[in-house]
């Protein structure tokens, strides 16, 4: 059986999926487009180290801040670490809310081209040049729904957008089919977790003082002192960039802090635009409900 608990960012999954697993005799597989990356910590809400010992997971810290990562990639792995849950008698159950990466759960791509080298080469070279907002400006151009969802400015994602257009003519996007296709299979079951709109906002705020509180920046200035940068993969992301931007520049602590609950508060709304589309997906309001009972509700819809 797999099941899929998905949701904006500070909606509550973590901790509800803990719980879920164990009841359904399930390990996690973290469908989430950051926690992969290793010293990524605090700013992507990893799993606390009770949580991960409570509870088997995987696609947590298993990459280099500079290593290349995608959907696909995410969604090959995901075939290896599936075969080894169900060879042990267990569920699978994954968690996140990275659009691409749930979707390549239930609807996976299409063929999509290898990286072209001298693709990647040149158009590193362009982001050197002329920064990640020129070729951002071309995404948009050539794969306006593709640069919609994507989770702001990500250079790895544009990059490698741009490369499969540059090989084929072709948008990134129509590698993936449309969701009007999608058919859930027998053994998969969805569900999502919502909460009112400025309710969502109060939490991912308060969730953005909380990563200061533990932390935060000195998590940052580690990854830079090992010789990572703004242009970094991983580092290129919500957060990240904001504090990287206060320590190397003039930026105030207050703009900053600002900056990240609205490019945060921002990410959660397209993350809710996309899966609105989803009929197939049972909500469950965690305004309305404790913890518990929603663990419930969940438990009354699986099989047995």
């Amino acid at each position: 059986m797999r099941i899929l608990l998905i949701g904006p960012t500070a909606v509550g999954k973590t901790e509800l999926s803990i719980n879920l697993a164990k009841s359904t005799n399930a390990e996690i597989i973290s469908a989430d487009s950051r926690q992969c990356y290793k010293y990524l910590d605090i700013g992507t809400a990893k799993p606390t180290e009770r949580e991960l010992h409570e509870v088997r997971h995987y696609n947590i810290s298993i990459l280099e801040p500079d290593e290349e990562d995608s959907a696909v990639d995410f969604y090959e792995r995901t075939q290896q670490w599936e075969q080894e849950i169900e060879q042990k008698g267990k569920n699978v159950l994954f968690v996140g809310g990275s659009t691409l990466h749930v979707q390549s759960l239930i609807k996976p791509f299409d063929d999509v081209p290898e990286a072209d080298e001298e693709n990647i080469e040149h158009l590193e070279q362009r982001l050197a040049d002329e920064g990640v907002e020129s070729l951002y400006a071309q995404l948009e151009d050539v794969d306006p729904h593709y640069a919609e969802k994507m989770d702001g400015m990500n250079t790895q994602r544009i990059l490698r957008a741009l490369d499969v257009w540059m090989q084929t003519g072709k948008a990134f996007s129509s590698y993936h089919s449309d969701d009007d296709e999608i058919e859930i299979p027998g053994d998969t079951y969805v569900f999502g977790l919502k909460r009112e709109r400025q309710k969502l906002y109060d939490r991912i705020n308060q969730r953005v003082d909380q990563m200061f509180e533990l932390g935060f920046l000195d998590e940052v200035q580690k990854l830079l002192n090992m010789g990572y940068t703004r242009e970094t993969r991983a580092l290129n992301s919500v957060g990240y960039r904001d504090a990287i931007d206060y320590l190397e520049s003039d930026k105030s602590r207050e703009k900053m802090i600002k900056d990240m609950k609205t490019q945060t508060r921002r990410y959660a709304k397209r993350q809710i635009t996309w899966f609105k589309r989803w009929d197939f997906v049972e909500w469950i309001d965690m305004d309305e409900h404790t913890n518990k009972e929603a663990l419930g509700i969940i438990m009354e819809k699986l099989p047995s």
